[in-house]
């Protein structure tokens, strides 16, 4: 075991507990429901998480780069899900995955696409393919309406590809504020694909996947009626921005940034640190919600936050630590040295700067997690 006192700084812990206890949740949510849990792998890019967060060794699971795809396989993930919609330059790493036994599947959500799939599916491997929903008007997909486009794109890819099913990202969740609204968007999402389903069997093409996924409505859904599965990710750490929206608390939070106090500006009430936006990110977006939390809420080390202390400000390689502006809270006395822990708005942008875990249990550090990123 190793303290927090003698790690170099800044450096990404994470505290085992929390993430399992978020795990558990997420496990929770879904037991009894018969919709099955695609664990979404871009947040931890970690084998050793990801270990933990999937069903079972091999899976289910889905990633958002192909990078990720082979990393994972090389662990022994071989139910996988990319999700991103596929580009045809990208088709023969797809097929290359594949042929090492790796059941990939790619999502879509055009004709051209399809037929891009279709080109390059062989015989022996039918390429499989989910068309992507637009629920919401969030991103990319297909509106759950437009009956015409679905069946193109389901008669582009068969018989020579496989039509897999249809999958959806309430992305505008992330946006939901009150329970009500939580509920609301993951109904929607719900509704969209089911509906999107129909669509597609009515006109005689298969549709075995039905499947949803964003933090938000995972934790919020009240309905499953129609779904075979469900994705997510972030919740296996949470953030901010996710305490934000109201399906986590911070004392959720399984990942910080250690920091170490290098200088003083007394006559502003600064601390300055470290970490600066090259270890916490630029993500900002607690800025839209109700309370801004700058660039992460300051803790002390056994992780319980300091009242109204945050990350007012960040340049390269300094954080600006002070009171919340308005709180009237006082600036604390840390001495030069003194190291401090910062909770991130953005989990996934945090953790990307790191090549590393600390993990922390009963608040050393037991063990060193590998991370990966790129593309």
């Amino acid at each position: 075991m190793q303290g927090l006192d003698t790690l170099p700084t800044p450096c990404l812990l994470l505290d085992e507990a929390r993430m399992l206890a978020n795990i558990a949740r997420i496990h929770g949510r879904l037991a009894g429901t018969g919709v099955t849990y695609r664990a979404h792998l871009k947040t931890a890019k970690s084998v050793e998480v990801a270990r933990r967060q999937m069903l079972s060794p091999a899976g289910p699971a889905m990633v958002s780069t192909l990078k990720e795809a082979e990393r994972f396989a090389d662990a022994g993930v071989t139910d996988l899900l990319y999700g991103v919609g596929i580009a045809p330059q990208k088709l023969d790493e797809v097929l290359a995955l594949r042929a090492r036994g790796v059941e990939l599947a790619v999502i879509l959500d055009s004709v051209a696409q399809a037929e891009a799939v279709a080109r390059a599916s062989r015989p022996g491997d039918r390429l499989p393919a989910l068309i992507e929903i637009d629920c919401d008007g969030h991103r990319s997909g297909v509106r759950p309406g437009d009956a015409g486009l679905l069946r193109a794109i389901a008669a582009a890819l068969e018989p020579a590809a496989e039509l897999r099913g249809v999958m959806t990202h309430a992305g505008e969740s992330y946006g939901a504020r009150g329970r009500a609204a939580l509920e609301a968007a993951a109904e929607a999402e719900r509704a969209a694909v089911v509906g999107a389903a129909a669509t597609l069997r009515a006109a005689g093409h298969p549709c075995p996947v039905v499947s949803v996924g964003s933090t938000p409505t995972l934790m919020s859904a009240t309905g499953f009626d129609g779904l075979t599965e469900f994705r997510a990710g972030v919740c296996v750490f949470f953030d901010l921005f996710q305490a934000g929206v109201g399906v986590c608390g911070t004392d959720d939070i399984a990942l910080s940034v250690l920091a170490t106090v290098i200088g003083h500006q007394p006559e502003k009430g600064w601390i300055i640190t470290d970490a600066g936006w090259m270890a916490m990110s630029r993500d900002r977006g607690t800025a839209t919600q109700a309370v801004d939390q700058g660039y992460g809420v300051v803790c002390r080390l056994d992780g319980s936050p300091y009242d109204d202390l945050i990350v007012i400000g960040a340049n390269q390689e300094h954080g600006i630590v002070a009171p919340r502006p308005g709180s009237g809270a006082p600036t604390p006395e840390l001495a030069i040295g003194a190291r401090l822990r910062v909770l991130p708005n953005h989990a996934c942008a945090t953790a990307a700067q790191y090549d590393h875990y600390e993990v922390l249990r009963a608040g050393a550090v037991a063990e060193k997690w590998p991370r990966f990123s790129g593309w």
